[in-house]
């Protein structure tokens, strides 16, 4: 009996050359509604308002309401998901249905991934694209696992993706240090 030595190594699976992952607030859409009732006070103000109060009140409170519905859906809107890829050459991090505010991380830049499995909305001072000194930047669309990606000059970069702990091995695959295991969680 011959062995071959292909038939005694272990099988290991190659690693994805692309990694795709999102995370979603479906809360949010509660404050997407909040923002439409707004902009349809407004309208409602323009269109059946007696002008009892004079033009310049009415006015206000029409361009008041349009533009805090406009501001309030937009910012929900933007950050109800959040998308994240990873490629051989780069981290990629695209907000919302329009894929705004986007971040592009060359891994050439990166110098170390780590997971953690309770990012937290409060800790970063809510939803959304955030910036603390003390932590660095961070895209949190809601409370859970996520990415932490450290960069060459000291800063963090957090985000908020189901399967992050595949995610980290992934970029830790890509920077050659996939012996690393993914599992142990970011500092906070």
């Amino acid at each position: 009996m011959t062995d071959h030595p292909h038939d005694l190594s272990p099988t290991v699976e190659p690693r994805p050359a692309v990694w795709t992952g999102r995370a979603t607030n479906r809360i949010q859409w509660l404050l997407a509604a909040a923002g439409a009732a707004c902009m349809a006070l407004g309208v409602e103000l323009a269109v059946d308002s007696t002008w009892t109060s004079g033009i310049v009140a009415l006015l206000m409170s029409v361009i008041g309401c349009v533009a805090a519905g406009l501001f309030i859906l937009y910012g929900t809107l933007a950050f109800v998901h959040v998308a994240v890829r990873v490629d051989r050459d780069a981290v990629e991090v695209r907000c919302g249905y329009m894929g705004l505010p986007r971040r592009r991380i060359p891994l050439s830049h990166v110098v170390c991934a780590e997971f953690d499995p309770k990012v937290n909305p409060r800790h970063w001072g809510g939803w959304g694209y955030r910036w603390r000194p003390e932590k660095g930047t961070a895209v949190v669309v809601r409370r859970g696992e996520g990415i932490v990606v450290t960069l060459g000059d000291g800063r963090t970069f957090t985000v908020t993706v189901d399967d992050a702990e595949e995610a980290v091995r992934v970029i830790r695959h890509c920077l050659g240090l996939a012996g690393a295991g993914a599992g142990r969680p970011a500092e906070a």
